[in-house]
């Protein structure tokens, strides 16, 4: 056999080598290919898995997350949204949301969400959205905090898409709002007792320079060459003023005892068209020293009740007195009573100088005085009505305040026609039997 030359042999080697290195550039080419597209699969497969756990989050966390766009458009809300607003989530999509926001927080929501889209910083709004309930649509505070998306910037607006995340802060507001209001009444209580405090004592100041300056006056008679007629009438002012100070005192006791629960009644059988009787007979000189008409009107058969009497009679008395201190002259008050069903219904009306609108609401508190700007100085130290609200109450009853300036006012107070206290359960300190000669003496409290 006849030897290849050389130069063929060398063409086929390198033919050879190309096709070899072909074959291994396919192979190392499928394997990128095959590579690439597992690493594709297990990237999705990844994602996925990512995506299915945020979706799980986003599902069972009671916050509220959100995407808005740019011009506040919402592309996304979580589940969460259902629960908070009582709607399927894809109806707050676009506009959605933003319409159930209250007309008036409207400025606010976009503010936060402009701010954000492009500041590119945080921030956080509170405001009132309305929501479904069983009962009816009812708006609930809502904070929302709202940061800005990078990856989504929209190249031609210069603006962020927004993510936010949302939560019911309602029971806080309400919180809120409660102590503000608690706040403002006791600032009221405050301002109101130092009200009474001033009133109280100008009236003890009044009345005891009264007592003082005419006792003295009757002491130096003999210099003074007082006759008996001037000294009875200085008498009369004396006890006048006294009588005064007994009424200021003892209504500051009874607020007193009805604020700590010490207030006692005893509810017995009674006469109520007597005690009207007695306590207009009382009052009726006074009323005609003012130049006031006071009349009555009750049935003649009005009949029996059970109550505490004495109390009774102190309800209709501070009525009276307040009816005719804020009378003028040439008015009119004037007392009724009648049965309605098991309820005793007690009126005063008069034509006196009326209560505003803004403050009888407050009308009956502790130390407080309605419209002291337009009342003018009278004396007194508006315990009155505080008594009387408290005492109805106690009883059981209800009072009701109408009334009009300049036009006059009606007090209607309904009291039970058998009223019965509520048994308190006794506590009772006895002695213990007589100890022996080296025994110590104690004392046994037993509680009944």
């Amino acid at each position: 056999m006849n030897a290849l030359p050389p130069s063929h042999l060398s063409s086929d080697v390198a033919s050879l080598f190309t096709g070899l290195c072909i074959v291994l550039a396919t192979i190392y080419a499928a394997g990128l290919a095959f590579g690439a597209e597992s690493l594709a699969r297990t990237s999705k497969h990844l994602l996925a898995v990512e995506e299915r756990r945020y979706r799980l989050l986003a599902r069972n966390i009671s916050d509220v997350i959100a995407r808005h766009r740019a011009n506040g458009d919402l592309n996304f809300i979580s589940p969460a949204a259902e629960v908070l607003l009582g709607v399927p989530g894809p109806t707050l999509l676009l506009h959605g949301l933003f319409d159930r926001v209250h007309v008036a927080d409207r400025p606010r929501y976009l503010t936060a969400l402009s701010d954000a889209a492009r500041g590119g910083e945080a921030s956080s709004v509170e405001f009132r959205v309305r929501r479904e309930s069983p009962h009816g649509p009812e708006f609930a505070w809502v904070e929302m905090r709202c940061r800005p998306l990078e990856p989504t910037q929209d190249q031609a607006s210069g603006a962020f898409e927004v993510v936010s995340v949302m939560r019911d802060v309602t029971e806080r507001k309400m919180q809120e709002q409660a102590l503000e209001a608690a706040r403002q009444e006791a600032e009221q209580a405050g301002a109101s007792k130092s009200r009474f405090l001033a009133t109280m004592s100008q009236e003890l100041r009044t009345s005891l320079n009264a007592i003082i300056s005419f006792s003295e006056m009757i002491a130096r008679e003999d210099e003074m060459k007082l006759d008996a007629a001037r000294r009875r009438e200085y008498a009369g002012l004396i006890n006048e003023s006294g009588l005064h100070l007994l009424s200021v005192v003892n209504g500051i006791l009874d607020m007193s005892k009805i604020e700590s629960g010490k207030f006692e009644l005893v509810s017995e059988p009674f006469a109520p068209r007597e005690a009207l009787s007695s306590c207009c007979n009382l009052m009726v000189l006074k009323a005609r020293d003012n130049g006031i008409d006071l009349t009555t009107r009750m049935p003649s058969d009005l009949p029996q009740m059970t109550g505490d009497a004495r109390a009774f009679k102190q309800i209709l008395l501070n009525l009276l007195s307040n009816a005719i201190k804020f009378t003028g002259e040439g008015g009119s008050v004037t007392v009724s009573a009648q049965v309605e069903g098991r309820e005793l219904l007690l009126r005063v009306a008069d034509t006196g100088i009326g209560i505003g609108k803004d403050d009888l609401a407050r009308l009956g508190n502790p130390f407080f005085q309605a419209g002291a700007s337009y009342q003018g100085r009278r004396e007194g130290t508006g315990l009155g009505l505080s008594i009387v609200k408290s005492l109805v109450s106690l009883h059981g009853g209800e009072m009701k305040v109408e009334s009009e300036l300049d036009r006059g006012t009606t007090i209607s107070v309904r009291l039970p026609m058998i009223f019965t206290p509520a048994v308190k359960p006794s506590n009772i300190t006895t002695l213990a039997p007589a100890p022996r000669a080296d025994a110590k003496v104690t004392l046994v409290k037993k509680i009944a």
